[in-house]
């Protein structure tokens, strides 16, 4: 982002911060991960040391897994080679995995070919963390009750279309050029041109017109990431339709737009676009708005991010074809029933933002030359981001990250799954703990959340035997927040109360982005609620909602500190 930070609608993305890069294979339906990439294998990770050399190895399920030999039958693998690390694609992730690489002495290449930064940095969570900043100083601005609690008098407020879009594109040519003078500093080459793998441990790449380079690596990892998912039916014209790389440019504000897909996309621009003063209508394919939060956590968002706000919506319903205005008509939206496919409504508005979620960008990788297959577009990987080929064997020295894997579309997934990487390439065995990466959404106020949701907490405890308990505490009651005059929110624990565990920690409230990281590292780490709640918190400080929320969960007195988590990080 993803986010907008994700991440479940179509692809997971309609989650989260946009982030990634271009489609495979055409999709006709929609994606449907589960939310915050809760897949199968995420309580299934195993501990076992891992071993690229070894021709057999074996998985938590106790079957073993061979290395593919396939492709050496492509290609005799290099006896030197001009790097040890070439990652394909120079977004977060890959960026990421460069820096690290080279922390731990790796000659590494980093292959780019459209711009450093890919779309977290270009058309994703850097420029629209930019226009939420600007939305976020309008609301407040425009909210007299608000300023008059404080005592504060404030003319009208007004902004420049121009400046506001100034803003969001001058920062990401910032934060562009500092990942590219940083990975220059360290001695990463840079390599420009589109990446394809074209045998064991051996890329191509090159411009459109100009002849191809090749290049050897001992490993190599796939960063390519995603693109804004674009259903059948649906026309985008780069105006009147759009999608969110189109948004963020802001080239205009219109009166009343409608956004297809009420995930952290759609929900960040409808923060954005009211703020500005659009009316905003949504459409979801889903009975309920916002179907990836945990449902508590949605229907007070709801109450407050879209009720009290010009903003009004379809549930339950399918955008089937979308059409530009052209010659003076608006555009044109048709609806039909999600579950009977009936016709069910037509729009008129003046502008759409098609928010349904993100498609990886996998096509023309050369995939085929290595016997690999990719599932709906995404590259399939172990718990160990290596690539698995068409007979279900590991590539060997052939990683994939980011929302090219789809595992968890979120920038800072993409990251951390490059890290991991490159502590195995180095000889550290690392399984990076999905159930312990935050994401949020940008709003006002903001939306964050670690691990499970209740039902997925409790259909978990269901089928493994073991109880769940909520705990909550409000804004309200923190002093910090009360001095902000936003006492609005609600903090929510999911745990264990047989031994302590953190299943999942939900957030709805001023800066609940920034108060996420302390329950995602005590999950990282395996900290117990009977540990932290003795943790110190600066007063008075927004960090104390988390304080009194471990403090106030109830864990039996039998239960023991540090006990292994679901889910553990093999060293």
């Amino acid at each position: 982002m993803h986010s907008i930070c994700s991440q479940a609608t179509a692809v997971p993305r309609s989650n989260f911060a946009f982030d990634s890069h271009a489609p495979a294979l055409p999709i006709s339906k929609p994606i449907n991960l589960r939310f915050c990439g809760l897949r199968k294998e995420a309580f299934g990770f195993s501990g076992l040391t891992h071993s690229c050399s070894s021709r057999v190895r074996f998985t938590s399920r106790g079957h073993s897994k061979r290395i593919s030999a396939s492709a050496e039958n492509n290609g005799t693998p290099p006896k030197s080679f001009d790097y040890d690390l070439i990652i394909i694609g120079a977004g977060v992730g890959g960026h990421g995995a460069a820096l690290h690489a080279v922390e731990k002495g790796l000659k590494t290449a980093i292959i780019e070919g459209d711009v450093v930064g890919g779309t977290c940095v270009n058309r994703g969570c850097v420029p629209s963390k930019a226009l939420l900043a600007v939305s976020g100083k309008m609301r407040e601005l425009q909210s007299e009750h608000h300023m008059k609690a404080l005592g504060l008098q404030v003319s009208a407020a007004g902004y420049d279309r121009q400046g506001v879009a100034d803003h969001a594109n001058n920062l990401a040519s910032k934060i562009r050029s500092n990942l590219t003078n940083s990975m220059k500093a360290l001695g990463v080459d840079i390599l420009t041109g589109f990446g394809t793998v074209v045998g064991p441990q051996k890329v191509k790449y090159g411009k459109v017109g100009f002849p191809d380079n090749i290049v050897t690596a001992k490993d190599i990892i796939i960063a390519t990431g995603s693109v804004p998912f674009v259903p059948k039916g649906i026309e985008v014209d780069g105006k009147t339709v759009i999608t969110s790389d189109h948004a963020l440019k802001l080239e205009s504000v219109p009166d009343w737009i409608a956004i297809v897909g009420s995930g952290y996309i759609g929900l960040e621009f409808s923060d954005v676009y009211t703020a500005l003063g659009s009316e905003v209508t949504f459409i979801e394919a889903l009975d309920q708005l916002m179907p990836g939060f945990d449902p508590e956590i949605g229907k007070l968002a709801q109450r407050v991010l879209i009720n009290p706000r010009k903003i009004d919506y379809h549930t339950g319903v399918f955008a089937t074809k979308i059409t530009p205005a052209k010659d003076g008509k608006p555009v044109t939206i048709e609806l039909i029933d999600a579950k009977t496919k009936e016709p069910k409504d037509t729009l008129e508005v003046d502008a759409a933002l098609i928010a349904t979620g993100r498609a990886p960008f996998t096509n023309g990788l050369g995939l085929e030359n290595i016997n690999v297959e990719t599932q709906r577009g995404f590259v399939p990987v172990d718990e160990r981001m290596q690539v698995i080929d068409a007979n279900g064997n590991l590539v060997p020295h052939l990683y994939c990250i980011g929302d090219a894997n789809g595992k968890m579309m979120l920038a800072h997934a993409a990251s951390a799954q490059g890290i991991s990487v490159v502590e195995q390439v180095t000889g550290r065995d690392h399984v990076l703990n999905h159930l312990s990466i935050p994401a949020a959404c940008f709003t006002h106020p903001e939306i964050s959340m670690v691990g499970l949701t209740e039902p997925q907490a409790r259909e978990k405890a269901e089928k493994e035997g073991f109880e769940v308990s909520v705990a909550k505490t409000s804004f309200k009651a923190n002093t910090k927040a009360l001095a902000e005059n936003e006492g609005e929110g609600l903090a929510k624990l999911i745990y264990r109360p047989d031994n302590g565990e953190i299943l999942g920690v939900h957030i709805f409230g001023l800066h609940a982005a920034d108060l996420i990281h302390e329950a995602s590292n005590a999950i990282a780490l395996g900290t117990r609620i009977q540990d932290i709640k003795f943790a110190v918190h600066a007063h008075p400080t927004l960090s104390e909602v988390l304080d009194e929320l471990f403090k106030s969960a109830k864990v039996k007195a039998t239960a023991s500190s540090h006990v292994p988590v679901s889910e553990p990080v093999a060293v």
